[in-house]
């Protein structure tokens, strides 16, 4: 009774080990992460409505994928991460919304991987051959000129010609997004490549529309962090305007190449640790100063004027909390 008990269980055994062996390496469970099902403390997008309307008509255009383009730091994967969100809640147009947005990194395309017969395969075939049997899929590629960067010619793959067939055919959506010096140097130059993609320029956004996207954006903060903002929105708004104004164009470090609105969220995003380093639950004026203090984004002749002006725009807050700033 027993030898048959083992007979059957080393059949079971030797079974599921067959089936394990068979199973297909999958690049999009392995390394993507779906846009449309991913938590969302407010909307990352705030004031991107005509980026995002521009990439939406273009993936309803057949044989067309987007590319979005702008300088480093102006919120492009906040725009894919805007059209997840929406997505999600149904606010896009009806032929989307069967779909899945996944995000891939291109880094976790490059190189190899052994399957689990043990063969070698190249991950970027193995995505694109995935895809050929998948509906309803939008992939969304940051840093997308590596796709036509002869950088990546040591791996000898040409990533651009083995998407370009799936691309034709439509049965792969795609959502780029590159720096306007790499959308120059590269992408352009691939005419085939090109012609699959329509651009969507992405500018930085204004003085105003940033502080709305840190007026947005704080309670994400507050929620990663366990910190709360104490101040009214008129306060809030006040204190955001100074931020902004701190690391405009000719205050900022030229060599960071930071922008609206990655600088300024980068900027308060530094109070909120000024508050978790000192165990408290609750943001104050000194964690804000001391952010603005300790830049390294900003130019040293602009912060001393800068903290200045904080010290007299907030004197009343100042004083209310009772804050040595030194």
């Amino acid at each position: 009774m027993s030898e048959n008990m083992e007979i059957v269980d080393l059949d079971k055994k030797e079974e599921s080990q067959e089936k394990s062996n068979n199973e297909k390496f999958s690049v999009l469970e392995t390394y993507g992460e779906n846009l449309k099902t991913k938590t969302y403390i407010t909307n990352p997008a705030i004031g991107r409505e005509k980026e995002i309307k521009d990439t939406l008509l273009i993936l309803l255009t057949p044989e067309k994928s987007a590319m979005l383009v702008g300088k480093p730091g102006i919120g492009k994967t906040a725009i894919v991460e805007g059209i997840g969100y929406r997505m999600q809640r149904g606010e896009v147009p009806d032929a989307l919304k069967p779909y899945d947005l996944i995000k891939v990194n291109i880094s976790s395309l490059l190189g190899n991987v052994e399957n689990k017969n043990g063969v070698v395969e190249n991950k970027l075939q193995i995505l694109v051959d995935e895809l050929k049997h998948k509906e309803n899929i939008i992939l969304f590629i940051d840093e997308a000129h590596l796709l036509v960067s002869r950088n990546t010619s040591n791996l000898n793959v040409d990533f651009a010609n083995m998407l370009k067939p799936g691309l034709d055919r439509g049965t792969i959506k795609m959502i780029g997004a590159t720096t306007t010096e790499e959308y120059d140097a590269y992408i352009i130059r691939d005419r085939a490549f090109l012609r699959r993609f329509q651009k969507v320029d992405v500018a930085e956004p204004t003085q105003e529309e940033t502080v709305k996207i840190l007026m947005g954006t704080y309670p994400k903060l507050e929620k990663q962090t366990g910190v709360h903002m104490p101040y009214t929105d008129y306060q809030k708004e006040k204190l955001f305007e100074f931020l902004v104004d701190y690391t405009n164009e000719y205050k900022r470090i030229y060599e960071i190449g930071n922008r609206y609105p990655d600088i300024a969220l980068a900027l308060l995003g530094n109070a909120y640790s000024n508050a978790v380093f000192e165990n408290v639950k609750t943001l104050n004026i000194h964690h804000i100063y001391y952010a603005i203090k300790n830049t390294k984004s900003v130019y040293d002749d602009a912060k001393r004027k800068g903290i200045i002006e904080f010290k007299e725009k907030f004197k009343d807050i100042i004083e209310d909390e009772k804050a040595v700033l030194d």
